[in-house]
């Protein structure tokens, strides 16, 4: 095999393996996307948590106003 197919082949190992890693790439970019949007859901819930049970507390009188 001459030197310049063997550098061919490497370079096509390499191109294949770079088209692998920007797929995984992308698909972990939809996965974070998907936590991110989960995460923001799910604090704004507890947010919302946080308040109503400050005003059941504060129509208690368990914490002072």
């Amino acid at each position: 095999m001459s030197s310049d197919n063997l550098i061919l082949e490497h370079l096509r190992a390499i191109r294949g393996t770079v088209e692998r890693l920007s797929d995984d790439i992308l698909v972990i970019k939809q996965r974070l996307g998907s936590l991110e949007h989960q995460y923001a859901t799910i604090s704004t819930r507890l947010d919302r948590l946080d308040e109503r049970v400050l005003r059941m507390e504060r129509s208690l009188d368990l914490v002072e106003t």
